[in-house]
């Protein structure tokens, strides 16, 4: 059931304020969290606009909060 709130923007710009964001580390999240405060579709597009990378791994989201490449080691 999706319950997230209907205005995510002060949730987005918080995420996006952290240090680790400002300065192109990583951030996490859980999805359970993710889908109960700004819901899936939301979050996913804001992370586009910024051109980031998003991985989802077990029950959390990994956001790589840069854009340029990755390589997944192993």
């Amino acid at each position: 059931m999706m319950t997230y709130q209907p205005n995510p923007e002060p949730w987005i710009t918080q995420l996006f304020s952290s240090r680790s964001a400002r300065t192109g580390a990583v951030v996490r999240r859980s999805v359970a969290w993710v889908e109960r405060e700004v819901g899936h579709a939301a979050f996913q597009a804001e992370i586009k606009r910024r051109g980031y990378h998003l991985i989802r791994t077990a029950n959390q989201y990994v956001i790589i909060c840069h854009n340029g490449p990755i390589d997944i080691l192993f």
